[in-house]
């Protein structure tokens, strides 16, 4: 249960002025599970690292003034800095016999399910990076290789598919690609000699298919502080505090009477929240797989 008035009596002064659930603020469960996650991984010698990670998936996509809204927090309390920056959420999908979408200001489903693109809320540690090839594109009128750092995450609990999920953190950008050009000496070009190009498409503080995803300088930011040096992740809501939300809202109770935390002008625009279990939600998934036609991969015409 995500009760609003978890302790912070060990929260120092300095980190009790950002704790809060107005804007740019972080709210007292999300730091108290979010410290005490840490504080657990650095006792096990999991950690070393001096920062620590967390986010709130129930706050806006964006502020009041059309800024990218703040959910993600970069915590270092050794340093004494509290950063807040935006991050997106999974945007799920709409199914036939499904319909598990959010939109693109707040988020309403979650879960753990493989392949339901849904953020999931929990225990994470980051792990190593991947650098992958996303294709061409032109940059200072010069066509540039695109290159995406992936970092993983490993999950405890309900979270700990999050190999299985391919869930991470990443920039919030991608490469859509429009055509492919000869370019024989490139170290990605195929058996023919052509690379794929395209434009580049920033979503960030938008939706994403599960993935933590910020802005380009903020990824870079992030991946230079935990690579090879792993931390911890605390992903609020979890599923109890869904179901809980979900229960008291159907019963008329206030969360402030329940005890109970989500921030407000998202809980206005949803109605009620929903966790969607893996148990439940797997199935479908899979039987909407199995009945996608099946198509030849379709070869990209050559750039004009």
């Amino acid at each position: 249960m995500a009760l609003a008035t978890e302790r912070t009596e060990d929260v120092p002064d300095w980190l009790q002025a950002h704790v809060g659930t107005g804007a740019g603020k972080i709210a007292p469960v999300v730091l108290h599970r979010a410290r005490a996650l840490y504080q657990r991984k650095l006792a096990e010698g999991v950690t070393r690292n001096p920062c620590y990670l967390a986010m709130d998936a129930t706050r806006p996509s964006a502020a009041s003034n059309g800024a990218p809204g703040r959910r993600f927090y970069i915590i270092c309390e050794a340093e004494r800095t509290f950063r807040t920056v935006s991050s997106g959420y999974g945007n799920g999908r709409k199914l036939q016999n499904a319909n598990f979408s959010n939109d693109r200001h707040c988020a309403k489903n979650f879960s753990n399910a493989e392949g339901s693109k849904l953020s999931a809320g929990g225990a994470y540690v980051t792990a190593e990076t991947r650098t992958s090839f996303k294709g061409y594109f032109t940059q200072s009128g010069d066509k540039t290789p695109f290159y995406r750092t992936f970092l993983l995450f490993d999950g405890e609990g309900e979270t700990e598919n999050a190999r299985e999920r391919a869930i991470g953190g990443h920039q919030a950008r991608f490469l859509k690609w429009q055509c492919r050009f000869q370019n024989p000496d490139s170290p990605h070009a195929d058996e023919a000699g052509y690379v794929p190009y395209g434009r580049i498409v920033d979503y960030t503080a938008g939706r994403s298919n599960g993935c933590t995803t910020w802005s380009q300088e903020v990824s870079q930011d992030i991946i230079a502080l935990v690579e090879g040096n792993p931390t911890t992740l605390y992903l609020y809501p979890e599923s109890g505090d869904i179901n809980a939300v979900a229960a008291a809202k159907q019963s008329g109770q206030s969360l402030a009477q329940a005890g109970l935390y989500w921030n407000a002008q998202c809980l206005a625009k949803i109605g009620a929240p929903r966790f969607w279990p893996k148990a439940r939600l797997q199935p479908i998934i899979n039987a909407w797989r199995q009945s996608l036609p099946k198509h030849q991969p379709r070869a990209l015409p050559i750039c004009n």
